[in-house]
């Protein structure tokens, strides 16, 4: 028997060799695009720089490097404060808005769900540019309060820290956040509220002991989806954090650029992405315990 008819055998005989056979151009594209970066990522952070050329020597330097010098692990301690603020920020804004669409709103739900995503229409610049002329020295809100005669002189506090940082990046991913929760809420099944309310709880007890509970694991997939992109951001702080709302991602970012030494900048992406990991993991694990208990 031929290599090729026993191959054809093969596949005709066993569902998984041709599920396996149809999902390959898909596997050898996963592998190419995401792991293939990754095990060059992971390749250079355990090299060093050499003025211009890379010094392909094992070690572990670089890592040395990071807990040697405080400035890293303050950042990155930075980093994680300030996308945990951003993350619940976001959250409070969009379980109302999400939950509007689900509960309220009885026609159109889709042009309501279309008018959230129209700020991503744009580009991620121009909407972190909208927010500069907004809270900028000669902004929309220096400019109105003054027209007003409520400021003689424009407030220099709205621009250039960690708040404008934090509600710039809330906003840049509000939809993310609003999407699942409505899906999750929009899951709920409204005979349940109908028994509460037969047995007597309020709106607010039936709020509490049904529709949260049963939103919460779209609250959770908002919470990632919002807080792991953030953490790494380097072009909201860049444009309207100033010095003192830089975060671990302008680091790496300049140690790829200006300071051309790439086994450093990888070295930090590699702890980023554990030290964000290990979060994700922990906050999986403790909730699926805790929901697990209170059920």
């Amino acid at each position: 028997m031929s290599p090729g008819f026993r191959a054809r055998a093969l596949f005709l005989k066993h569902e998984w060799v041709r599920g396996y056979t149809l999902m390959t151009p898909t596997l050898l594209c996963m592998i190419c695009l995401m792991c293939l970066p990754l095990f060059m990522l992971f390749s250079y952070s355990f090299w060093t720089q050499n003025y211009l050329d890379i010094d392909k020597t094992f070690t572990l330097a670089n890592y040395e490097a990071f807990f040697q010098k405080p400035i890293y692990i303050a950042l990155m301690m930075k980093s994680i404060r300030m996308s945990l603020f951003c993350t619940f920020i976001t959250l409070l804004l969009a379980y109302p808005m999400a939950y509007f669409i689900a509960f309220k709103v009885t026609k159109n739900k889709l042009v309501w769900l279309i008018l959230i995503t129209v700020p991503f229409w744009t580009s991620y610049l121009l909407r972190v540019f909208a927010w500069k002329v907004i809270l900028g020295f000669n902004g929309v809100i220096n400019s109105g309060l003054i027209s007003m005669g409520i400021i003689d002189e424009p407030l220099q506090f709205l621009l250039y820290n960690p708040t404008a940082v934090v509600l710039t990046l809330a906003h840049a991913w509000a939809a993310f956040a609003i999407l699942p929760i409505y899906v999750s809420l929009e899951k709920i099944d409204r005979s349940l509220l109908e028994a509460a309310t037969d047995l007597g709880d309020t709106p607010t007890e039936r709020f509490w002991r049904i529709t949260w509970p049963l939103s919460l694991p779209g609250v959770i997939a908002a919470g990632l989806l919002v807080f792991i992109p953030t953490v790494g951001d380097y072009v909201t702080p860049r444009l309207v954090g100033g010095t003192t709302g830089i975060m671990i991602g302008n680091i790496i970012q300049s140690q790829f650029g200006k300071a051309n030494n790439w086994p450093m900048g990888a070295a930090l992406s590699v702890i980023s992405m554990m030290l964000i990991a290990l979060l994700v993991v922990t906050f999986i694990v403790s909730t699926t315990r805790a929901r697990a208990k209170s059920s």
